[in-house]
């Protein structure tokens, strides 16, 4: 039976299979962040003479990516990428996901906000009906931790403050738990309109284009 970590590399080497018929001399690839996209970022090392650059989430990916010589752009200094991969704490049926739990998901959105398509690679563990048992990550404000946090608790929402952890952006998160969604893009617009967030973890009005999941049985594809 493969570890949680061998089906990681499974499907970080897949992804790279996947997005090899989009790479080309002057193309810019978005790379996430987490310890999926970490082994994406391992495999991808050993194509990147078929690429011009990579975009990244997070202060983290683009160390790794500089490591291995792969030229790592500034967002500003890119006009489009034909894909974006990263991973997901959670995703369902329809592709929309709760991202966050290392803390990215405000650039992770933005950059995913430029790429023509969102390659999504998880384990199956990652795989729901339903999102929201992974508690939902809320970049926010400093000044309006308490503020955003009275509003999830009148959403039926509990939230946390994520202890001695700031963001990439040097904002603090909350995690709020207690939801349970079939169809997160009406909340994701709830969260994301709340006075002092940044951004909520919720990808449901952008979800994945496609979704690539590492099984015991192999690599399964999901579209919506």
């Amino acid at each position: 039976m493969l570890s949680q970590n061998e089906l990681k590399q499974q499907v970080a080497k897949a992804a790279v299979e996947y997005i090899r018929p989009f790479l080309g001399s002057g193309v810019v690839v978005g790379v996430g962040t987490g310890s999926t996209a970490d082994l994406f970022i391992d495999h991808l090392a050993g194509f990147k003479d078929q690429f011009k650059a990579a975009a990244a989430s997070s202060e983290r990916s683009a160390q790794r990516l500089a490591g291995f010589g792969i030229p790592v752009l500034d967002l500003n200094e890119v006009q489009g990428m034909p894909v974006y991969v990263d991973g997901a704490d959670e995703i369902n049926a329809r592709l929309q996901m709760i991202k966050g739990g290392g803390g990215a998901l405000t650039r992770e959105k933005i950059v995913a906000s430029v790429a023509e398509r969102f390659v999504c690679i998880a384990d199956e563990s990652k795989v729901v009906d339903r999102l929201g048992k992974f508690a939902i990550p809320l970049e926010v404000i400093p000044m309006a931790v308490n503020a955003v946090a009275r509003k999830m608790q009148a959403l039926g929402g509990i939230p946390v403050l994520r202890e001695g952890f700031i963001t990439d952006n040097g904002n603090p998160i909350l995690d709020v738990a207690g939801f349970s969604l079939d169809d997160a893009a009406d909340m994701e617009a709830i969260m994301n309109n709340v006075p002092g967030v940044v951004t909520c973890g919720l990808f449901a009005i952008s979800p994945a284009s496609v979704a690539l999941i590492a099984t015991q049985q192999g690599i399964r594809t999901m579209k919506a």
